[in-house]
């Protein structure tokens, strides 16, 4: 795992969530998919979000974006990127921000590419919408054609009239990257790019966009299920569960050292190179019920580690170090945090 990203030299956030709850009303009462998730990316930064499915990894990245679906809407926090508060925008001013600075790359790209327009079209319609995007002494057809020639289109030029159909899933997948990223934004939100690839286009994915962080200086927003792809491309890593961040760590920290009983129980049921193993571990139990939470630690009754705390109050966030942004959502992670630093204050005495 190795990254070229320093924090030191982006000592500002470029996105930083403050609080954020989404909720969504249904029948059988609110839903909060998303519960006071605060996380912020640096320039240059990746940062994943992992767990499993309906924690609130999509949400938190369709909130940032402003684009949680009906009923569902953000009741709470606030979202700054690049010094603004994007749940204060009007419309013309979020229009502006869409495509232009913060780029989307969804998971399936036949469901994010119209299937009857080209693809030189698509590519760009996000600068005939930006026209300040594109570069000085271009047309847009020669932005076009070199952000398709960046992401490994062949042939390009003939391929401009193309349409989804004529590509594969992995080249229909550069050709939604190119979207994204054709205008040069600060920031991209990849909502499980390489879920839907086989192994090889997947990994040929990733290492595109880690060139293009390296050479845009472009922050990502990755959100994955695989363990395996956070540790091959990201800096940082938040672990979800039932809408909440439940632990916060630097990637490499996270796999060395992780501090809430889910994420151990993740990184379990991975595969290691050599082991031979009848069964893998799994995490027993299933997901809560999010519109009917229990009054304590959401985990609680899936965890090993649980105690009467657990199940009573909802713990907040501990900081794993004084003034660290890394932290952890667990009881008794907290107590044990508490006692090392305890021990560490004894012995410097």
């Amino acid at each position: 795992m190795t990254h070229r990203f320093d924090p030191a030299q982006s000592p500002e956030p470029l996105l930083e969530i403050k609080g954020l709850s989404t909720e969504f009303a249904t029948r059988d009462g609110i839903v909060r998919a998303v519960d006071d998730v605060s996380l912020q990316i640096r320039k240059g930064e990746i940062l994943g979000i992992v767990g499993e499915s309906g924690s609130g990894k999509s949400i938190t990245a369709k909130s940032v974006m402003r684009l949680v679906p009906r009923p569902g809407r953000i009741v709470a926090g606030e979202i700054w990127f690049n010094g603004r508060d994007i749940l204060r925008m009007g419309q013309s001013e979020l229009q502006q921000v869409r495509g232009a600075q913060i780029g989307l790359i969804l998971q399936e790209p036949m469901t994010s590419l119209n299937p009857v327009l080209q693809i030189g079209d698509q590519v760009g319609e996000v600068l005939a919408y930006h026209p300040d995007r594109v570069p000085p002494g271009k047309s847009v057809r020669d932005a076009v054609v070199e952000m398709l020639g960046r992401v490994r289109i062949a042939d390009v030029v003939r391929r401009l009239v193309a349409y989804p159909m004529h590509f594969s899933g992995g080249m229909r997948q550069r050709v939604s990257i190119a979207v994204a990223t054709v205008a040069h934004p600060d920031l991209i939100i990849a909502d499980e790019p390489t879920t839907a690839l086989d192994v090889t286009i997947q990994s040929q994915v990733l290492d595109l966009l880690l060139e293009l962080r390296e050479e845009f200086g472009v922050s990502v927003l990755f959100i994955t299920h695989d363990l395996g792809v956070v540790a091959q491309i990201c800096d940082s890593v938040a672990v979800m569960y039932a809408g909440k961040v439940v632990e916060y760590q630097p990637v490499e920290d996270l796999f060395a050292s992780p501090r809430h009983p889910y994420t151990q129980a993740l990184l379990r049921s991975l595969p290691e190179i050599g082991t031979r193993l009848s069964r893998l571990a799994t995490i027993e139990g299933q997901p809560p019920d999010l519109s009917d939470l229990p009054v304590g630690c959401a985990f609680a009754d899936r965890c090993p580690f649980a105690e009467e705390q657990c199940r009573l109050e909802d713990p907040p966030p501990t900081p794993l170090a004084p003034g660290s942004d890394a932290s952890v959502r667990c009881w008794v992670a907290a107590r044990e945090i508490e006692s090392s630093r305890a021990a560490q204050g004894s012995l410097s005495r």
